[in-house]
């Protein structure tokens, strides 16, 4: 069985046009995907196939922490692989023992378990089985302004389009979570807002019937959704909430943790502690497909008796646990976590901030550390969305501008990685402020 292309041989060293040919790509209408090559990366700068360089402001998936080709790192990964290049989940690994402790230890105090997955949507998937089985209880409730990933329950727990087309996973329910700045409770202040959303979350909550519910799953700063931070008091109150009836707190880290927003977890910015925390991406920045679930105490020792009826083939791959062990060490050492957040609050923020009084279709700018929203709207007075031939130029002219930029609806998002330089973010929000008056925005 098998069968040949012929064309292959004339195309073999041509990347984009073997991608044409053959891959299969996500979130996309196949005929209109026209990926450009890219052949390396160094820092915060991805190269192309013609030698032209990129400063990186989208970090690919909102992924690449740690920045590109990081020489720690990629030594991690050559080492594991002379040694031992894969084995199974049920046996010791001192890589993995090691990833494990370094990616607990950043965790609240009661956490000592990891659950090793393959990607932050199994990690989002795995917490939701671990949450039902603990409870005994079904119901997930989830915001409408989320992403978890692209398996069975983490795509039903997601609230953007993306669930549309895939909700076939049973037992979720959604509910809005605090965004002032297009406020469905109609707040007029942060307080208001975070009130008002607390009480929304609890009558969904009690119509639903507490008895059913196993978890309440966030994130800790919603990413693709479009970084809605938190206001002060939420967080707690959600964790006062839950408790009171019972169920599980589950926080999505998957994006935001491991120096995205300036701390190891963003959820310590916030005064609370969940009973399940997921992660992936900045645990090695995507080096090696990793990703996992943390468990608080309690919940791990559920299951010292009983099966935890989950798993994966690769669960805890040594090329993986290397990396992060890697990563980890070099993102302390080298004080990458401070930097995301004195880049941020230093150089990105209040540049931003400066863009927004200078042009007009920008609406709101909001983040933390290296993890960024920029609203563009076609009004202040009225706050509709920009245009989508707008936002695609603004898309496109950055990129012809040497600048890779995420475009998400009506918002650009800036999220470099977390080794970026002050000068790098300077230059970056510079020719940000050029596309947009070349845009006419």
């Amino acid at each position: 069985m098998g069968h040949d292309f012929p064309g292959d041989s004339t195309i073999w060293d041509d990347a984009s046009a073997l991608d044409k040919a053959h891959v299969f790509h996500s979130w996309s209408a196949q005929g209109k995907v026209h990926p450009f090559e890219i052949v390396s990366g160094h820092g915060s700068t991805l190269v192309d196939a013609q030698g032209r360089e990129y400063l990186d402001f989208t970090s690919q998936l909102v992924n690449v922490n740690i920045g590109y080709q990081h020489p720690r790192v990629i030594e991690g990964i050559v080492e594991q692989a002379r040694l031992m290049c894969t084995l199974g989940p049920g046996y010791a690994n001192l890589a993995r023992g090691r990833a494990a402790s370094l990616v607990a230890k950043r965790a609240p105090e009661g956490f000592s378990k990891v659950f090793f997955t393959n990607a932050g949507a199994d990690a989002n998937e795995n917490a939701i089985r671990a949450a039902r089985q603990f409870t005994g209880r079904d119901k997930i409730i989830s915001s409408y302004r989320s992403y978890h990933g692209n398996t069975g329950a983490a795509i039903a727990a997601t609230g953007d389009w993306r669930r549309k087309p895939n909700d076939y996973s049973r037992g979720h329910v959604h509910v809005m979570t605090p965004y002032l700045y297009r406020s469905p409770f109609f707040a007029e202040s942060e307080d208001e807002e975070c009130a008002r959303a607390l009480e929304h979350f609890e009558q969904v909550l009690r119509f639903e019937g507490p008895a059913t519910v196993a978890a309440g799953r966030l994130e800790s700063i919603p990413g693709t959704a479009g970084v809605m931070v938190p206001p002060d008091g939420y967080f707690e109150g959600v964790r006062e909430i839950t408790r009171k009836y019972g169920i599980l707190m589950i926080t999505d880290e998957v994006m935001a943790g491991f120096g995205r927003t300036g701390e190891w977890f963003a959820l310590d910015a916030f005064d609370y502690e969940p009973d399940l925390i997921t992660f992936a991406k900045g645990c090695n920045s995507g080096y090696v497909p990793a990703g996992g679930v943390i468990f608080s105490d309690e919940v791990a020792h559920a299951f010292d008796e009983r099966v935890f009826p989950g798993g994966l083939t690769y669960s805890g791959h040594p090329l993986a646990m290397a990396s992060i062990v890697a990563a980890q060490e070099a993102m302390e050492e080298e004080g990458i976590v401070a930097n995301a957040r004195r880049v941020g609050e230093k150089v990105i923020g209040p540049g931003l901030e400066d863009l927004k009084l200078r042009h007009r279709h920008i609406g709101d700018v909001r983040g933390k550390g290296v993890m960024w929203a920029v609203e563009m709207v076609s009004s202040r007075d009225d706050k509709h969305m920009l245009d989508a031939a707008t936002m695609a130029a603004i898309h496109t002219k950055a990129k012809e501008s040497g600048l890779l930029v995420d475009v998400h609806d009506n918002r650009i998002h800036v999220v470099p990685p977390c080794v970026i330089t002050d000068d790098e973010a300077k230059a970056g929000i510079a020719i940000l402020d050029e596309v947009l008056t070349a845009t006419g925005c």
